[in-house]
Order: structure tokens, then sequence, then C-alpha cells
């Protein structure tokens, strides 16, 4: 297949109709992305949220060793 040829079946493949199952594989593919995506966000929030509780306790017994008064 020479070039001239490829570049007409790349551009009759992209303005042809999707078939169901095309239509289907490519909303699965995105579920797969956006759920990847949404775990990494998910481990992100949780390291945030340990590191502040660690913080909160450090900072919490440094008051207390100086004396200070907490809420």
């Amino acid at each position: 297949m020479n070039f001239r040829e490829t570049t007409i079946k790349y551009i009759k493949d992209i303005l042809r109709s999707k078939t169901i199952s095309e239509v289907i594989y490519a909303e699965l593919q995105d579920a797969h992305l956006r759920k990847l995506e949404a775990e990494t966000a998910a481990e992100y929030a949780n390291a945030a949220m340990q590191y502040n509780e660690e913080r909160i306790k450090r900072l919490e017994a440094r008051l207390l060793e100086q004396g200070g008064k907490h809420d």
C-alpha cells in the first residue's frame, strides 16, 4: 500500500460511522483511564491527609511542651 492509498484509507476510517462495538470499546478505554486518574487522586489525597495528621500531632505536642493551650 503506497502513501496515497494509506492516506485515503485513513481519511475514510475517520469519516465513516463507528460501529456500536467501536463506540463501546472507546468508552471502556476512557472509563479505565478516568478510573486510573481517580485512583491517583485518591492516593494523593490520602497521603496529604496522613501527612497533615502527623503534622497536627507533632504541632500539638510541641504546643504542650511550650505550655500553650489547645482547643
